[in-house]
């Protein structure tokens, strides 16, 4: 899909920000990764960590959406729904 027409020099800077932005957010989880590796945590431990923390945030995702559908349903806000169900606001 194409983006909203805009003229060159504001899309190209806006790239140039993002493209700046990235780098600063990749150095710091390179730094933090270091951060890790020093305390001695492994790449493969920091790999299944990584990969269990995408399948809950999968399965979170899925039970949120549930309970979105279900408020609507019932005709009440998702967060009434929290206490039937043993959640807490910071599930």
């Amino acid at each position: 899909s194409q983006r909203s027409f805009q003229p060159n020099g504001a899309s190209e800077e806006a790239l140039r920000c993002e493209i700046e932005e990235l780098k600063q957010k990749d150095l710091a989880l390179d730094q933090e990764i270091a951060q890790l590796l020093s305390e001695g945590y492994s790449l493969e431990e920091l790999d299944k960590h990584i990969s269990l923390l995408h399948e809950y945030n999968e399965i979170k995702d899925a039970g949120q959406m549930l309970l979105g559908k279900l408020a609507v349903i019932r005709g009440v806000t998702t967060k009434q729904l929290y206490p039937e169900y043993d959640l807490e606001l910071s599930d």
